[in-house]
């Protein structure tokens, strides 16, 4: 049975196809090109990933982005598709749920998004389940330059503390929404914020996401 990153996967990699090269993304400045690139150089050159977090080796990301970009663009799409190989940590089935399930899923919304016309994607019970888990584990760090407090709510009632602080922000939606929230992707989120309004303003603008 495919894993939930497995399917997100490949449903990027039929996006990528079908938009071709020079659509447009939800990440600033990126093409579809520009993005299939990022899930290669991120998951086949950990030597040139660091630069997405180490300052001193981005101008090492900035030049393999730039040799990847440069392929055929199916080229491109089918590394995305077939991912590392087996001897890459992307490999070992759990750490490749744990690392790329959102990751995935988010960049798949990064090019459905970005075009015309879109709506959101009904999402089985089980899928949204592991996003909402995601949340859980991660939220603190995807919140923690938020600039007020920030808190989501699903509609059953579940809630999880993305960053502590006043005033507070409550953010409901459905766990693919509050995803895309928490990625910094807040434009496009189908969510509702409640609280004051100056605060409400500023988590709609808050620089949220693991980078």
């Amino acid at each position: 049975m495919a894993t939930h990153a497995k399917r997100e996967r490949l449903l990027l990699a039929d996006l990528l196809e079908k938009a071709g090269p020079d659509a447009p993304t939800l990440c600033e400045g990126w093409t579809t090109r520009q993005l299939a690139a990022h899930v290669v150089v991120r998951e086949r050159r950990p030597d040139a990933a660091g630069g997405m977090l180490v300052k001193p080796l981005a101008g090492r990301l900035d030049r393999v982005m730039g040799e990847f970009s440069a392929k055929p663009y199916e080229e491109l799409v089918e590394l995305v598709r077939t991912g590392p190989g087996k001897w890459s940590p992307f490999g070992v089935k759990q750490l490749d749920e744990a690392s790329n399930t959102v990751e995935f899923f988010v960049h798949a919304e990064d090019v459905r998004r970005a075009a015309e016309g879109w709506q959101p994607r009904e999402l089985d019970e089980v899928f949204e389940g592991a996003l909402w888990k995601r949340l859980e584990t991660a939220g603190r760090l995807m919140g923690r330059r938020s600039p007020v407090g920030l808190v989501l709510r699903r509609p059953n009632g579940q809630t999880v503390v993305l960053h502590k602080g006043t005033p507070v922000v409550t953010v409901t939606g459905e766990p693919g929404e509050l995803v895309l929230f928490a990625s910094g992707r807040q434009r496009v989120a189908r969510v509702e914020l409640a609280g004051e309004e100056n605060a409400v303003a500023k988590a709609r603008s808050a620089p949220l996401g693991f980078l």
